[in-house]
C-alpha cells in the first residue's frame, strides 16, 4: 500500500498531477519531469536494483531515498479511529543510514544517467493496535500509514566521491580502518564495515592491506 510519505514526494518531484505513474516500456514510474524519470524508494534499494538498470539503458534516472531524520508516533485507539496518543521517537536517523541501502546498489551506482536523492525527513508514523495472533518478537502494534512532517535536508550523489562527503573525515586522513570509520559517523563497528564495503564497491576508497585493527582504506 502506498504510504502518504511516498505519495507526497512523488507529488513534491513531478511537474504536474499528469506527470505520475507514467508507463515506460514494461515499468510504470513514479513520475517523469522534462527528460528524467523520477523514483521515489520508502523501501529498500534493492527491490528497484533490476528496474533501474533497465531504465538506465535509455533514460535518465532519479531515484529519490528518504532517511527518516525524526518521527512523530501517533496511536490510534483503532484503524480509522480517534488519537490516544502523540509523541516524538527518541530515536534519530541521519544521511549516514543511506549506506543501509546502498551496500545492495553498489552494482547500480554509479552510472552516468543516474542521480540519488536522498532526502532527510521529519514524519508522522500512524500506529493501531495489532489484532489477532502475533508471534513474541512481533510488536504490539501495526504501522498503518507514514506521513512527510517536514524536508530537513537532500543530498544529491552522481559520482563516488560524493559519497564521500557525508563522512566526517578529520583532515582527510591518508589511511583509516572501521573502527576509525566507527568513532567519525557515531556508528558501531558493524554498521562502519557496511559503509566501507559501499565506498571500495563504488571505487571512492582503496583496501591497502590489513594490520592487526582491521583492514587499511585509503
Amino acid at each position: 500500500m502506498e504510504t502518504s510519505l511516498h505519495r507526497q514526494l512523488k507529488r513534491r518531484y513531478a511537474s504536474r498531477d499528469s506527470d505520475t505513474e507514467v508507463v515506460i516500456g514494461n515499468y510504470r514510474v513514479d513520475a517523469v519531469r522534462e527528460d528524467e524519470l523520477i523514483e521515489v524508494q520508502c523501501a529498500s534499494l534493492s527491490a528497484i536494483r533490476e528496474k533501474s538498470r533497465e531504465l538506465l539503458r535509455r533514460h535518465r534516472l532519479r531515484i529519490v531515498k528518504p532517511v527518516i531524520e525524526r518521527t512523530r508516533i501517533r496511536r490510534l485507539d483503532r484503524p480509522g479511529g480517534k488519537v490516544v496518543s502523540r509523541r516524538m521517537s527518541p530515536k534519530r536517523g541521519g544521511i549516514v543510514d543511506v549506506f543501509e541501502d546502498l551496500i545492495y546498489f553498489t552494482q547500480v551506482f554509479p552510472h552516468p544517467n543516474l542521480t540519488i536523492d536522498v532526502v532527510t525527513v521529519q514524519v508522522e508514523q500512524t500506529r493501531v493496535p495489532f489484532r489477532g495472533r502475533r508471534r513474541r518478537w512481533q510488536s504490539d502494534y501495526r504501522v498503518v500509514d507514514v506521513m512527510l512532517e517536514e524536508v530537513l535536508g537532500q543530498t544529491e550523489f552522481r559520482v563516488p566521491r560524493d559519497l564521500l562527503s557525508v563522512i566526517p573525515f578529520p583532515d582527510r586522513p591518508a589511511s583509516f580502518n572501521t573502527a576509525d570509520l566507527a568513532s567519525w559517523i557515531d556508528r558501531p563497528r558493524w554498521f562502519a564495515q557496511k559503509v566501507a564495503y559501499v565506498l571500495r564497491k563504488i571505487g571512492a576508497v582503496d583496501a591497502r592491506g590489513r594490520s592487526r585493527h582491521g583492514i587499511i582504506y585509503t
